[in-house]
């Protein structure tokens, strides 16, 4: 009996793993087969606005790509720590003599025109509207007649970017994820205007440095935000219920997550999280609220990984090189005013209470046809969220269940705010015994 059981596990890996390689394959060759006759000029050369965080982890995946960056930040202290930053990126990959190389090919610039005049020129700044817009303004006597311009935003709508843009069909999305170096995934947003030659031409960039493009249709989140944040809101929930922050992370890992959620807000950053919740909470008031533990952890001055505290505390030197954390007691204190112990959830299948919610999403984002494929919401939960390949992606898990099982844990939960609602899609489905897959074969 016990080796039936493990031939049976073996054999779900097995399956779940040949079907992370179809839905990489199907992606490439849909890529190829999409190409558009329409000549585009080449990217040879690329501007980043914005040295924090994300902008400085997109510009190492260019520089050890071989193409030349130009870096501009209005901050002279982020702009002037740039140079460390994507060494920081690029320590583990190269030698120190290969390095000298890579360092030739990256300039941190203090002037705006430098950076905006690259044949393509990725903005990644704060994840507001008006500074985006500002910076946008700034650019427009800098910029070539060539040059696509394209947001890192996570969250907010290509269009109302793109509104007062001279040629918006040179304007798209480009969204990479967090940890860039470990996440493979980048979103390509069509804007209302984005032309299909800007669209070839960034998926076809974004393969040249390595990366796995997915077209998306515009709106708040895009795909990948809106199927991440029900899993860390879900997580905050757990929080404010009195579950302990280990417990919370342990459970996700289990499942096989590549990191926790609590853990992933902090290498994100709190306030990046609240600022991309409240477009969220904007567009989809039900489902997304901006969560008052963010709140009040940022006024605590615990910005996540990049302050050295978060939810969790990080070390210096070796420590923060390695990405070591530990649980920090003063986390209890700032958090205590909102902890709700009395809440009455059973806590004994946390990896339900993360994920269902995020299936949910996934059910909606199909009805709204914000993606061609059911293979797209799995490659973007992947390589974008760190899903585990062993479960063949959300939907391949989903299937795994069937939609019946899935409406019963639903049920069983007993949660009823509306993240918990079940869609028409998946009540559908079961009754019908249909897949995600197979109506996708």
């Amino acid at each position: 009996m016990l080796s039936d059981v493990s031939a049976s596990a073996t054999d779900a890996l097995n399956l779940a793993l040949e079907n992370v390689d179809r839905i990489v394959s199907g992606s490439r060759r849909n890529l190829s087969a999409g190409r558009s006759p329409a000549r585009h000029r080449a990217i040879r050369s690329v501007g980043i606005i914005g040295a924090g965080m994300m902008g400085t982890a997109i510009a190492a995946a260019h520089v050890q790509h071989g193409l030349p960056v130009v870096i501009h930040d209005s901050n002279a202290a982020a702009l002037a720590g740039a140079d460390a930053a994507i060494a920081a990126e690029l320590r583990e990959t190269y030698s120190d003599s290969v390095m000298d190389g890579v360092g030739r090919r990256m300039r941190a610039s203090g002037e705006l025109a430098e950076a905006a005049g690259c044949d393509l020129v990725v903005e990644s700044i704060v994840e507001m509207l008006p500074a985006k817009r500002r910076l946008y303004r700034e650019m427009q006597p800098h910029l070539a007649e060539h040059t696509i311009v394209a947001s890192n935003t996570s969250t907010i709508p290509i269009g109302r970017l793109a509104e007062n843009f001279p040629d918006a069909s040179r304007f798209c999305g480009l969204h990479f994820f967090h940890p860039v170096r470990q996440r493979r995934l980048v979103e390509v947003v069509r804007g209302p205007k984005t032309s299909d030659r800007t669209i070839h031409a960034v998926t076809g960039h974004a393969s040249h440095i390595e990366r796995m493009p997915i077209v998306v249709e515009d709106g708040p989140g895009f795909v990948a935000n809106r199927l991440l944040f029900p899993y860390l809101s879900e997580a905050l929930e757990l929080v404010r219920e009195g579950v302990g922050l280990e417990r919370i992370e342990l459970a996700a890992i289990e499942f096989g997550m590549a990191i926790g959620p609590l853990r992933l807000i902090d290498e994100i950053g709190l306030d990046t999280t609240l600022q991309a919740g409240w477009v969220l909470s904007a567009a989809f008031p039900e489902r997304i609220v901006a969560s008052p533990l963010l709140v009040s952890m940022i006024k605590a001055g615990r910005l996540g990984r990049k302050a050295g505290a978060g939810f969790f505390s990080y070390g210096g030197g070796d420590d923060e090189i390695a990405g070591r954390y530990t649980v920090d007691a003063a986390v209890a204190k700032i958090l205590a005013p909102w902890i709700d112990p009395a809440a009455g959830r059973a806590h004994d299948r946390l990896a339900f209470r993360l994920i269902l919610p995020m299936l949910l999403e996934a059910t909606r984002i199909l009805e709204e046809e914000k993606v061609g494929d059911v293979r797209d919401i799995d490659l973007a939960v992947l390589f974008g969220l760190g899903f585990p390949a062993a479960r063949g992606g959300l939907l391949w898990w989903a299937d795994t269940l069937g939609a019946g099982q899935i409406i019963g844990q639903i049920e069983s939960l007993g949660v009823k705010r509306p993240q918990f609602r079940l869609t028409r899609l998946l009540v559908a489905m079961a009754e019908s015994g249909r897949r995600f897959y197979k109506a996708a074969s």
